[in-house]
């Protein structure tokens, strides 16, 4: 029997960009959507029953366990309440931002049950493991999709220098980084 073709995928991007290189928060966290898809693809890859190198597995364990929180706050602390601030009510952005809340909620309850899968059973996945793996996914996939259309659009035209500024400083002391020096 063949064995499964391995799709061919840009390599991860592994490490968090630097934040302190960034000059506008919002393109960070496209960054961290990039970042996202990928962990996406990759674990799709795995549900496939296709090996992911050590280094894709640690990147997205990584990103799970580390990166994924940080982002959540960033949008949940600063990103969502800075436009609910800032948009029109008729413009009903407050629908949008519960509906991703309750994402995150899933997201942050889901994320331990799929790194102990990958961590407990590698590449050799149950199906109930790929079906958790794969919803995972999906999940994430759909909720990037809501942001990527809707809130990252109206956040670059509504959001002010004082708010980016705010947002960044609050990313650098949510990682632990040096704040910047305000300019």
């Amino acid at each position: 029997m063949k064995k499964p073709k391995e799709p061919s995928a840009p390599p991860p991007r592994g490490e968090t960009a630097s934040i302190g290189k960034i000059g506008n928060p919002l393109d960070f966290i496209a960054e961290d959507h990039m970042r996202e898809r990928e962990v996406c693809a990759l674990i799709d890859r795995l549900v496939a029953l296709v090996p992911i190198s050590a280094e894709e597995h640690d990147m997205v364990l990584g990103f799970l366990q580390e990166q994924l929180p940080q982002h959540l706050q960033d949008e949940e602390i600063d990103l969502f309440p800075m436009m609910l601030e800032r948009c029109d009510p008729e413009e009903e952005i407050d629908k949008v931002i519960d509906r991703l809340t309750s994402d995150h909620g899933h997201a942050i309850a889901d994320a331990p049950a799929v790194v102990g899968l990958m961590k407990t059973q590698g590449g050799d996945l149950t199906p109930q493991a790929c079906h958790i793996l794969a919803e995972f996914a999906r999940h994430a996939r759909r909720h990037l999709v809501l942001e990527n259309a809707i809130i990252m659009p109206i956040a670059r035209a509504r959001l002010t220098k004082a708010d980016l500024r705010i947002m960044k400083r609050h990313m650098h002391e949510r990682r632990g980084l040096d704040v910047p020096e305000e300019t």
